[in-house]
């Protein structure tokens, strides 16, 4: 608050004539001064008719008249001045929380504008000349997470910003960067809230937009690509993508010792983790193995595997060295997979290997031990069975791109037989739980992206059962950053709690069931998770169709939007 100046006078008249007296005698003594001498100061004395006379140091007064011997000098011209500039930081209110917490720590005093600060953090225009240090920020359209379409024009964010399209929620940083670089937003355009509210009111209004900074990014958002580009993706072309802005650390003194983050979307910090539903190749899908080669299943959504940077595969049957013949027309439920398969599992660069399947053992231990084998000598990391319980509990635990990452896995639905015990192999028990819920919060309190998987019981149904929702639930409530359902032929749905990320079934990946048992088994969801900076940002479904009992292609358009509504709904969203 401005604060006022309070000036008193006091009115006196015999005050008022005394001062008046003595500026009139000031008047006059300054008015007898001579001129300043060549080299000299100020004479005070009256000149002496005789050259050799000095100045007397009592000048010629008229009668009646006291001498002043102190005068007050006259008032001079005052002159204003701006403030000098400090070693003060200014920073923008344009600037989003990452960048201010890099600043707070430089320890700088905070200067109180813009015009007498020192270094200044503030966005750069479009047109200015470059400077160092600086650092790119790169920002998201987004909507809320149950929402089936993918992206949008330029154009089209324009519009909304000129106030013709989806209204437009962002934090007030935000407004104000893309004010600086789009400039003013049309009437109505923009609606401003808390960063930590923006997620709630984009559920709350599903047809509008949001604009977010990548790394402020979470699960319960939908990042959209705009002009193709998503800047959740490793081929992201930054040149052809228009949401971003450079910040500037410009003044004195020289910033360039200040530590400033290049970017808020270092690749560098980015792990993508593909998980996957259940792949069995028997039956059907490896009779077409055998007829079209080993690698026909992937042919069409191998490249959404191999780029991943860990891919997750739940391969739920054991290799034998003496498997029969598939026989797509079996009517058997006890699987062996031809060892050579395992060639396709290396093609599309499979990380993690999950062991929770129920036909594990189907042809006893030794072809079990014998798989254990393979993964070991090809450099497959396996978790969720082992060749005793200790093993199959034991967690699997990696780094990538500075991301730490901790799978473990466990198998109620049986049959008993398939569960390790302390002296024969198998899948790892859930028990009730303990252990694994045990496990999950160590991890999480390590600092690890914890992912719990189940072997549950099967239900060819989009929504859990009340059981299945209480013990994925359970998982997430002990620390999973994400739960995934690894049993279900049949896709079902999703869920959050807290800050876990709950798939109760992905559906199938490689497995025969062409709308069989029941329609619906030919759609398939691979989960593709995007970490950065040892937290999840986001998660992006991909979906897939089961073609030719054995090969998985990416949905249309028209098929993903179907099918992504008729889950979201299902989700209760």
């Amino acid at each position: 608050m401005r604060q006022r100046c309070a000036i008193s006078s006091v009115s006196s008249r015999p005050r008022l004539a005394l001062g008046c007296l003595l500026v009139s005698v000031a008047i006059l003594t300054v008015g007898c001064r001579p001129r300043a001498l060549a080299g000299g100061g100020d004479v005070l004395a009256a000149v002496s008719p005789d050259p050799n006379a000095t100045a007397t140091a009592t000048p010629f007064l008229p009668d009646g008249v006291q001498a002043v011997t102190t005068l007050t000098p006259l008032p001079s011209a005052t002159v204003t001045r701006e403030p000098a500039a400090s070693a003060g930081l200014w920073v923008s209110p344009a600037v989003p929380a990452a960048l201010m917490k890099a600043a707070s720590g430089w320890g700088l005093p905070a200067a109180s504008s813009r015009e007498t600060a020192g270094l200044r953090l503030h966005p750069l225009a479009p047109d200015a000349e470059p400077t160092s240090p600086q650092s790119l920020v790169i920002y998201a359209l987004i909507a809320a997470f149950p929402t089936a379409s993918d992206g949008t024009t330029f154009a089209a964010v324009d519009s909304a910003w000129a106030g013709s399209g989806p209204p437009l929620v962002m934090a007030e940083s935000t407004r104000q960067a893309l004010t600086a670089l789009w400039g003013e937003a049309g009437p109505g355009a923009v609606r401003t809230v808390p960063s930590e509210a923006l997620t709630d009111s984009l559920w709350q209004d599903r047809a509008a937009w949001g604009i977010i900074p990548f790394d402020e990014l979470n699960p319960r958002l939908k990042v959209l690509s705009v002009e193709e580009q998503s800047p959740l993706h490793k081929d992201f072309d930054l040149g052809a993508y228009p949401l971003k802005l450079a910040f500037a650390l410009d003044g004195d003194p020289d910033p360039s010792a200040l530590e400033l983050p290049p970017t808020n979307r270092d690749p560098e910090k980015m792990t993508v983790l593909a998980m996957t539903g259940v792949t069995a190749l028997v039956r059907a899908t490896a009779f077409k193995m055998e007829q079209n080669g080993v690698l026909y299943p992937a042919q069409d959504i191998g490249p959404w595997l191999r780029e991943a940077d860990v891919t997750h595969i739940s391969n739920e049957v054991s290799f034998a060295e003496d498997c029969p013949p598939p026989d797509p027309n079996t009517g058997m439920m006890v699987f062996c997979s031809n060892p050579a398969y395992l060639a396709l599992l290396k093609d599309i660069g499979t990380d993690v290997l999950e062991l929770t399947g129920n036909h594990l053992i189907d042809y006893g231990a030794r072809p079990f031990l014998y798989t254990l084998d393979l993964y070991r000598q090809n450099g497959i990391p396996y978790y969720a069975g082992g060749a005793d319980a200790a093993e199959a509990q034991q967690a699997l635990t990696l780094e990538d791109h500075g991301n730490k990452l901790a799978f473990l896995g466990c198998n109620p639905a049986g049959p008993s037989g398939d569960w390790a015990t302390d002296t024969t192999p198998g899948s790892a028990f859930c028990g009730d739980y303990q252990w694994i819920k045990d496990s999950l919060a160590t991890l999480r309190a390590q600092g690890y992206v914890t992912v719990a998987t189940l072997q549950y019981n099967e239900y060819y149904q989009s929504p859990p059962s009340e059981t299945q929702a209480r013990d994925f639930g359970r998982l997430a409530e002990a620390g999973a950053t994400i739960v995934s359902g690894s049993q279900a032929h049949y896709p079902q749905t999703f869920a959050f709690q807290g800050d876990s990320f709950i798939h109760y079934g992905l559906g199938n990946l490689f497995f025969d069931q062409m709308d069989i048992p029941v329609p619906g088994t030919r759609r398939e969801f691979v989960d593709r998770y995007v970490i950065y900076d040892g937290k999840v940002l986001s998660v992006e479904l991909l979906t897939a169709m089961l073609e030719d009992w054995s090969r998985p292609r990416p949905m249309t358009p028209e098929e993903r939007a179907i099918f992504l509504q008729e889950i979201f709904s299902a989700s209760g969203w």
